[in-house]
């Protein structure tokens, strides 16, 4: 899905933390969002899941403004942090959960979630444990499983690879490259690793100080070194 940014702004207070003019984030891609730590990364991405209010302007999913109808939802999956979770609930109760708010059938969740054991790596379902007990890695695989059961056609990864083992990062990028591959889904991921990003983006999104500093299409992983030149000199 395109996601189109129209004189998009959020301000705490006196501080600016995001302020777009005009962005159009192209349908079919995998796009990587990068920036320091306060850039707005993940501001956009509740901007654009219409979990903040914006100030000024507004975000367009397709053709639906976020803030004006919930029918995005129907085609939308996103995991932020550990407060999409229930963490009272065992990783199965929570995928039945989830599909069952997408309209999906036990046998349809178990489908679907089928693909991601080698993600899941034996250690999620089958456990009895409750997510509140699993480790931060792996409450990150149940958010980003959950977030791909209704088969979105976007979707919003914020830090994904934040927690995750060097065998789990690199399970995840395989994951997600042929999620895009199999669907074309606009795929929006942020992440500090710049590795990780450029690996898997078609399209970079360089923020700082709540603006696109920097507009890259990653050809050939051209990207890598333009960002770590940015990076050094503003460092």
């Amino acid at each position: 899905m395109e996601i189109k940014i129209e004189q998009l702004k959020k301000c705490y207070g006196s501080h600016v933390a995001l302020d777009i003019d005009n962005y159009t984030i192209p349908e079919g891609k995998i796009v990587g969002l990068v920036g320091n730590n306060g850039a707005g990364k993940t501001t956009l991405f509740r901007l654009i899941l219409d979990l903040l209010k914006a100030d000024q302007g507004n975000v367009c999913i397709g053709d639906i403004n976020v803030a004006e109808s919930e029918k995005w939802k129907d085609y939308t999956g996103a995991y932020m942090d550990e407060s999409f979770l229930i963490d009272y609930l065992t990783p199965e109760e929570y995928f039945y959960f989830v599909g069952k708010m997408c309209g999906l059938d036990k046998a349809t969740v178990e489908e679907r979630t089928a693909p991601y054991e080698r993600f899941m790596n034996g250690e999620i379902l089958g456990q009895k444990k409750l997510i509140r007990n699993l480790s931060a890695g792996n409450k990150q695989k149940v958010g980003i499983v959950a977030a791909l059961l209704n088969h979105p056609q976007l979707l919003i990864l914020d830090e994904p690879f934040n927690f995750l083992d060097p065998s789990s990062q690199s399970a995840l990028k395989h994951l997600l490259r042929n999620y895009h591959e199999q669907t074309q889904a606009t795929i929006l991921v942020s992440s500090h690793n710049l590795n990780h990003t450029v690996d898997i983006s078609s399209k970079i999104i360089l923020l700082e100080h709540g603006k696109i500093a920097r507009d890259i299409e990653n050809v050939d992983g051209n990207a890598e070194m333009e960002l770590e030149t940015y990076f050094e000199i503003n460092d």
